[in-house]
């Protein structure tokens, strides 16, 4: 093997002229290029896989991911550059007209696709301060999904219903990262207006408590529940609001299970979870006291007859005729 590769650097190319020694040397080129892409991305990825396997949290993995990609991605247009110009070269074409012409074609083009040009610029910086990592979740261009890749041309984010968007790096004004070191869960509780709000707040402090001793949900949650108290008055229901300090990207489940289980724990104990209501007022005499409101039911028979007066075994109110076609 050795042999072989000393005859290779010996070997005199310049003997090979002509078509076919160009041929050659172009295809020799290409060869060259392929295998030092090929040669680089490996190890690129063997870097990759290394330093992964030396930290031990998970957002510096998906950083280090994300930082190969584009570096190989980087290395392939780099060589393949490179290996054009060469082969240009091979083909008698003067580089220095083709690098002049090329720049003053670059200009043009700058001023052409300037959103272009700003796409990468704006790519290079997200991924130079690590605002957004492969697996993150995040907000940007009003779209909210889940990172897949990143170029310094675009984001690819999936969302929740499983749609891509592939949002241009120049959109991108404010990034909004909901998988950082740790997430807050905000949970929004109503409860009817007649309710203790106190013994309200309790019961979620206890189902909170319970949680925490979960062995499912209990290590996605890193602090106790955290009561604010009443949030607001809405129209039908006091709104109680409380967090807790949960695992980067675990603020959904553990929002979910804790409704679920207050709302379990609410019923067992008979506190209402008010729905939107009309309360109909009858109006009141110069005194001040209301009077019943008049109520009458149609019975099965078509007439009415005062609410007070329909029995349970009375049947109900007969269906309407249609109207028999002719």
């Amino acid at each position: 093997m050795n042999e072989w590769l000393k005859g290779i650097a010996e070997f005199d190319w310049g003997r090979l002229g002509g078509p076919m020694g160009s041929a050659l040397r172009i295809i020799g080129i290409a060869v060259a290029a392929w295998i030092l892409v090929v040669v680089l991305q490996r190890m690129v990825r063997g870097v990759r896989v290394r330093i992964a396997a030396r930290l031990d949290n998970a957002d510096g993995a998906r950083r280090a991911e994300t930082l190969g990609r584009v570096i190989r991605y980087l290395i392939a247009m780099v060589i393949g550059a490179l290996a054009v110009m060469l082969v240009l070269g091979e083909l008698g074409v003067s580089l220095a007209p083709v690098l002049g012409a090329a720049g003053v074609v670059g200009l043009a083009v700058g001023f052409g696709a300037q959103s272009l040009v700003k796409d990468y610029f704006t790519g290079f910086f997200i991924l130079f301060e690590d605002q957004i990592r492969t697996g993150d979740v995040v907000r940007i261009a009003d779209l909210t999904g889940t990172v897949e890749d990143i170029t310094l041309r675009h984001v690819r984010l999936r969302d929740y219903e499983g749609n891509v968007h592939f949002v241009p790096n120049g959109l991108i004004t404010t990034v909004s990262n909901m998988g950082r070191v740790f997430a807050q869960s905000v949970i929004e509780v109503g409860i009817a207006y007649r309710e203790d709000v106190d013994e309200a707040l309790d019961l979620m402090r206890e189902v909170g408590a319970q949680m925490r001793l979960d062995p499912v949900f209990g290590p996605r949650i890193l602090e106790d529940l955290e009561v604010a108290g009443v949030e607001r008055w809405d129209d039908s229901a006091v709104v109680l609001r409380c967090r807790f300090k949960v695992q980067a990207l675990q603020q959904w489940g553990v929002r979910r299970e804790f409704l679920r289980r207050l709302k379990s724990t609410f019923d067992a104990r008979g506190i209402e979870i008010p729905y939107p209501h009309l309360t109909v007022y009858a109006g009141a005499d110069k005194s001040g006291a209301a009077p019943p409101l008049p109520l009458r039911v149609v019975d099965g028979s078509g007439a009415f007859r005062p609410a007070g007066e329909i029995r349970a075994a009375d049947p109900p109110p007969a269906p309407e005729r249609q109207a028999r076609s002719s």
